[in-house]
């Protein structure tokens, strides 16, 4: 017997108790489609948590300040002004890592246009800082030379900035003020959405660094000549980043006149070691959601081979006449084995079609990212296979290990 009769002889056997058939493929339909659910949620979160990390920037290294001390208290995060533009200057001369070294000093200020007003991010930035974030302006222009090293009172804004502020059209053009300062609107920032740890990036207004140091900041200490908040360093190739950033760490340190053993006054964030950190961890998440699912269709194999021993029971005396009319053992050890993987595969296709649209469901219902993985439907359709051989294999044993005499007289 060949296998395409043996299949139609399995799928008309299928068909006489066609209830039971569906009710055994619940399991592996629930374990396919939960797999596949599962993985996409763990793949879905892990595309958006990387998206946000990259949407920073490229091959980016980002130099902050250290914390200060005060009467042996630690102060936050950056109140130790340890930067400066002369640490910026050595870093950029390493020509054979890095590819731009910029500066940016950062400060918080309510924005008012006409009858609208704003608290937002105002950051003083250059040219090279738009570079190094792979930032492009949506609409209007961007600094020019003369603008950015004079303290020309412009700026660029971001797309949250926009809408609290000139919703109704484009600012460009327009003037508006922060803290007194008359500030000429010269572009608007292309989206960048959330970062990783959930701060609005499009909550900002980008303006020359001079400007902001000399007419925004003023007399304020953070606003020290040549004192900078955040080095961004933008690597020429990512394999490089490591070694860059342990140059750049040596540059630092003797700049700050820093001694062996002591603590740097500066923090170095390598944004590719957090994003392959972030990537193994959800990826580790996304392995163990799957592995969970995949119980449900261990319990769906376990239905098909009660179902299968059942069967057998049932169609004793059919086996044994097949056998006395000249099927041999592996005739129906094969019959059998094909029942139980018809029964996986279509409880495959099925829970494929169901995990498919129960992804699609909790996107849209929850809000939820997912990402359909290709490589889960397949390697659930194939394990949904596999299930149905290991769990098959010994009710298609037992049926072809009867006597056929014996079986003819079964009752």
């Amino acid at each position: 017997m060949n296998l395409s009769q043996t299949f139609i002889i399995a799928l008309k056997a299928l068909r006489v108790n066609a209830l039971r058939s569906i009710l055994t493929m619940l399991g592996v339909i629930i374990g396919v489609a939960a797999v596949i659910a599962l993985v996409s949620i763990g793949t879905g979160a892990q595309d958006k948590i990387v998206g946000q990390i990259e949407a920073l920037g490229s091959n980016l290294l980002i130099i902050v300040n250290a914390s200060s001390r005060d009467s042996g208290a630690r102060m936050g995060a950056g109140s130790k002004l340890s930067l400066t533009i002369k640490d910026v200057e050595l870093i950029a001369n390493n020509k054979k890592l890095i590819s731009i070294a910029t500066p940016t000093i950062h400060t918080k200020g309510q924005v008012i246009s006409g009858n609208f007003n704003w608290s937002t991010d105002i950051t003083g930035a250059n040219r090279n800082f738009f570079i190094a974030r792979d930032w492009s302006i949506a609409e209007g222009r961007m600094f020019n030379e003369i603008e950015n090293n004079s303290t020309a009172k412009i700026g660029i804004l971001g797309k949250t900035v926009v809408d609290n502020i000139s919703p109704n059209s484009s600012p460009v053009g327009t003037i508006i003020r922060i803290n007194r300062v008359p500030i000429k609107v010269i572009g608007v920032l292309e989206s960048k959405g959330q970062s990783a740890d959930g701060k609005d990036q499009d909550d900002i207004i980008i303006i020359p660094i001079q400007t902001v140091q000399k007419r925004i900041l003023g007399s304020n200490k953070r606003a020290r000549p040549n004192m900078v908040h955040v080095i961004w360093v933008k690597v020429i190739d990512s394999s490089q980043m490591t070694e860059a950033e342990e140059q750049i760490k040596e540059i630092l340190r003797k700049q700050h006149k820093i001694r062996p053993g002591k603590e740097d006054d500066f923090k170095i964030h390598n944004l590719e070691e957090i994003r392959n950190t972030v990537s193994q961890s959800i990826g580790v998440f996304t392995l163990l959601l799957g592995a969970v699912a995949s119980i449900a269709l261990v319990v769906g194999g376990i239905g098909i081979m009660n179902i299968m021993l059942v069967s057998v029971t049932e169609r004793t005396k059919e086996i044994g006449l097949r056998m006395a009319l000249g099927a041999k053992r592996k005739d129906i050890l094969m019959q059998f084995i094909v029942e139980s993987i018809t029964l996986s595969l279509i409880g495959g296709l099925i829970g494929i079609i169901f995990g498919i649209i129960l992804s699609y469901l909790i996107s849209k219902t929850a809000g939820w990212p997912t990402t359909i993985d290709i490589n889960s439907i397949i390697i659930a359709f194939f394990f949904s296979a596999a299930i149905g051989i290991i769990f098959g294999a010994y009710p298609a044993r037992k049926a072809s290990l009867l006597d056929p005499i014996e079986a003819l007289r079964f009752e």
